[in-house]
């Protein structure tokens, strides 16, 4: 089954989680150069990985649909609890498009269950 929903909002997330994980590292560094306190520049490395699990969730969407919603909520969730107020917009489109990949039903599948 096709589908691209959940690929293009994965990656529309992702992209956009990268963005709100650049700014925490920008902001990460500045306050680590100022204070010494690295926990917002730690929290930007982290958003970083998990903007970048989350495109490999919306690819993997394609083929194994629960794997790769489950990779996507999870990659949104972390992503909201790593950059906060950075990370709503991408956990927003991650977490539906997550969910999406999990409970969505193929087009056989409402088929075989009409008939």
């Amino acid at each position: 089954m096709s589908r691209t929903t959940e690929l293009v909002l994965g990656i529309i997330g992702g992209v956009i989680g990268f963005g709100g994980a650049f700014f925490a590292l920008f902001f990460g560094a500045l306050d680590a150069e100022f204070t010494g306190n690295e926990s917002v520049l730690n929290s930007g490395a982290a958003a970083f990985w998990f903007s970048a699990l989350a495109i490999i969730g919306a690819i993997v969407v394609k083929f194994w649909a629960k794997i790769g919603g489950a990779l996507m909520a999870l990659s949104g969730l972390a992503l909201l609890w790593n950059i906060g107020l950075f990370g709503v917009l991408p956990a927003l489109l991650l977490i539906a498009a997550g969910m999406m990949g999990i409970f969505r039903k193929g087009k056989r599948q409402v088929e075989e269950k009409a008939a």
